[in-house]
C-alpha cells in the first residue's frame, strides 16, 4: 500500500510542486508564483473561488442547521419523507444541478421565460451568484446530517440546567447547543468548503467568464499540452496549498473547542400546537423542494419531446433512444471502469483495514494519514499531476483506461477503507484466535474467517465509492480522450453543445444507477456502523 501511495499519490503531487519552480527552459525560478500574485488574470481566480466557497458553505450552514433542529427538536410532520428527500438531493454531483437549473433559470429556461412573460425581471442564473445558489443547494444536506446526528445524541440534562439558570431559548442555543454540536458542525463545514472549492463542472457549466481554480487549471493545463505545464502546474499548487491550510485550520478550530457529553438522556421530541407543527412542517420544506427540483427537472426533461435542442409539449423516448446510439461506449466504460476500480478497492480495502486494526504503530498511523491525503485533493490537481508524471515512457499511461481507474482507487479508496475499519473494530479477536488455536493457519484464517465477517462494512464502503466514481468529472475532465469518455463527460459535452434532452437521459440513467446503488449499500450496511 505504502509503494501504490507513493507511486500514485505523493510523487505525483511532489512531481507537480517541483515542476511549478520551473520555467519553459527548465530553470530554477519563482517567476510562476510571481505572476500569479501579479497578473489579476490568475490571482482573480483564487479570491473569486475563496469567495465562491465562503458564500455557500455560509448559506449552507444556515440552511443546515436550523433544519437539523427542527426535525431533532420537534414533531413536525413526514419527516422521513424529509430526510429522503434531502439525501436524494444530495445523492447527484453538482454539475448535473446546474445543468438542471440551466434548464430551469438560464437564458431560455421554463422559470426564466415564466418570469419575464409576467413581467417579473430576471436574466438567468449565470454568474458568481447562481454557483453560489448551486453549491449551497446542493451541500447543505452535508451540514444537516452532520448537525441532525450530533444533535440527537447530546445529553438533555446541560440544557434543562441552563434553562433551570434562566436562560431564554435563544441563549441556550448559542451557549450550550452549539458549542456541542462544534465539532460535527465544523467537520460539515470543511466538507461544503472543500466540494465548493474542488468542484470544477457547475463554474465550467454557469461562470461564463467568471473563472474559479479548477476551471483556470483545467483551462492551463488545455492550453499548454504542447508545451511546457508549469502555470497548470503553479495553480494546481496553489490550490493543493489552500486546501490543506483548509483542513489544519479547520482541525485547530476543532481542538481548541472540544466538547463532550455522556449521551444517556438525549433530548425529547417536543410536541408542538397543530397550527405551529404545520407551519414548521412547510418552512422545512421549502428548501427541501427547492433542492430536489434539479433532480425532477432532470427526469421529466429526460422524456419530452424535443426537436433538436428544443423541448415540445409531449413525451416521448427520443433522446433515451439518442444515448443508446450515441453515446453507448461512454456508458460501458463507466460501468467497466468503475467496476474495476471497485474490484481493487475492495482487495486493498480490507487488507489495509487489517493492518490499520490489528497492527496498530507509527508507520499504520503514517499510512492512514496518506490514505486520506487524496480526500482533499481537488480532482483537476491529482488529475494534472498524473498526467506530468505519467506521460512519458518508462511508464506510459496517459490515455489509457488504467489511468483513469488508477485515479479512481486514489480519490475514492479513502470510504471503503474507513467502512472497512469501522466493521473489523466491531470484530472481536476471539473468532480469529479461536481458528488459529484450532490449527488453522493465520492467513487461511483471515480469508475463510475474519474476511468474510468484514464483508458487509466493506462492501457498503465500496458501493458508496462506486457512487463516487460513476459520477466523478473533475478527474476525468484532464485525463480522458475519445476512447475513455464516460457518462459525466457526456453529459458534460452534451450540455455545452445545447443537446439538452440527451443530457437529461444520461443524467437521469446516472442518477437512478446511485440509487440503486445506495439502496444496495443500505442492505449491506445493516450491522455495520459506516450507514446510518
Amino acid at each position: 500500500m505504502f509503494l501504490f501511495l507513493l507511486g500514485f499519490v505523493v510523487y505525483p503531487l511532489a512531481t507537480l510542486l517541483m515542476n511549478s519552480f520551473f520555467n519553459e527552459e527548465g530553470q530554477v525560478t519563482l517567476h510562476n508564483y510571481m505572476n500569479f500574485m501579479k497578473l489579476k488574470y490568475y490571482y482573480i481566480a483564487l479570491f473569486n473561488s475563496f469567495k465562491v466557497s465562503f458564500f455557500a458553505t455560509l448559506f449552507a450552514v444556515l440552511i443546515g442547521v436550523p433544519l437539523a433542529y427542527l426535525t431533532t427538536r420537534f414533531n413536525i410532520r413526514f419527516k422521513g419523507t424529509l430526510n429522503i428527500l434531502i439525501i436524494l438531493s444530495l445523492m447527484s454531483p453538482p454539475f448535473i444541478g446546474a445543468y438542471a437549473w440551466i434548464l430551469l433559470l438560464g437564458n431560455n429556461g421554463f422559470i426564466t421565460r415564466f418570469l419575464n412573460m409576467i413581467g417579473v425581471p430576471f436574466e438567468s442564473i449565470y454568474g458568481w451568484q447562481g454557483i453560489v445558489f448551486v453549491f449551497t443547494m446542493q451541500f447543505y444536506p452535508h451540514i444537516y446530517l452532520y448537525v441532525s446526528g450530533a444533535l440527537k445524541t447530546i445529553d438533555s440534562s446541560l440544557e434543562e440546567a441552563a434553562e433551570s439558570l434562566g436562560m431564554s431559548a435563544w441563549q441556550r442555543i448559542l451557549t450550550v447547543t452549539l458549542p456541542l454540536v462544534l465539532p460535527s458542525l465544523s467537520a460539515g463545514t470543511l466538507l461544503v468548503f472543500m466540494e465548493s472549492f474542488a468542484d470544477f463542472g457547475t463554474p465550467m457549466l454557469l461562470g461564463q467568464g467568471f473563472k474559479l481554480m479548477p476551471v483556470l487549471a483545467y483551462e492551463q493545463f488545455v492550453n499548454e499540452m504542447g508545451g511546457n505545464l508549469s502555470m497548470a502546474s503553479t495553480v494546481s499548487a496553489v490550490m493543493l496549498i489552500c486546501s490543506t491550510l483548509v483542513l489544519f485550520i479547520q482541525r485547530f478550530i476543532s481542538s481548541r473547542h472540544n466538547y463532550a457529553t455522556s449521551g444517556m438522556r438525549v433530548a425529547k421530541v417536543m410536541q408542538l400546537p397543530l397550527s405551529m407543527g404545520w407551519l414548521l412542517t412547510i418552512l422545512a420544506f421549502i428548501p427541501v423542494s427547492i433542492s430536489i427540483l434539479p433532480q425532477l427537472t432532470v427526469i421529466i426533461s429526460s422524456f419530452l419531446k424535443r426537436k433538436g435542442p428544443v423541448f415540445h409539449s409531449g413525451f416521448s423516448f427520443d433522446s433515451y433512444a439518442q444515448i443508446v446510439y450515441k453515446v453507448p461506449k461512454a456508458i460501458m466504460n463507466t460501468f467497466s471502469f468503475s467496476l474495476a476500480a471497485m474490484a481493487i478497492m475492495i482487495v486493498m480495502g480490507i487488507l489495509v483495514a487489517y493492518v490499520l486494526v490489528r497492527r496498530p504503530s507509527k508507520v499504520t498511523g503514517l499510512l492512514d494519514s496518506i490514505i486520506m491525503l487524496p480526500y482533499i485533493i481537488p480532482g483537476t490537481v491529482l488529475g494534472i499531476s498524473l498526467i506530468i508524471v505519467f506521460n512519458k515512457p518508462p511508464v506510459l499511461l496517459t490515455g489509457t483506461w488504467i489511468i483513469l481507474v488508477i485515479a479512481y482507487v486514489v480519490r475514492k479508496i479513502s470510504y471503503t477503507i474507513r467502512s472497512s475499519v469501522g466493521i473489523l473494530q466491531q470484530l472481536e479477536r476471539s473468532v480469529e484466535e479461536a481458528s488459529i488455536s484450532l490449527g488453522v493457519p493465520p492467513m487461511k484464517t483471515f480469508f475463510k474467517t475474519t474476511a468474510r465477517m468484514m464483508i458487509p462494512g466493506v462492501m457498503s464502503g465500496a458501493i458508496i465509492s462506486w457512487v463516487a466514481v460513476i459520477n466523478e468529472l473533475s478527474t476525468t475532465i484532464v485525463l480522458y480522450h475519445g476512447a475513455t469518455a464516460t457518462i459525466s463527460i457526456s453529459i458534460y459535452t452534451e450540455v455545452f453543445s445545447s443537446n439538452y434532452g440527451a443530457g437529461a437521459a444520461l443524467a437521469t440513467l446516472l442518477s437512478a444507477c446511485t440509487l440503486l446503488s445506495l439502496i444496495v449499500a443500505k442492505q449491506f450496511s445493516k450491522g455495520s456502523k459506516f450507514i446510518s
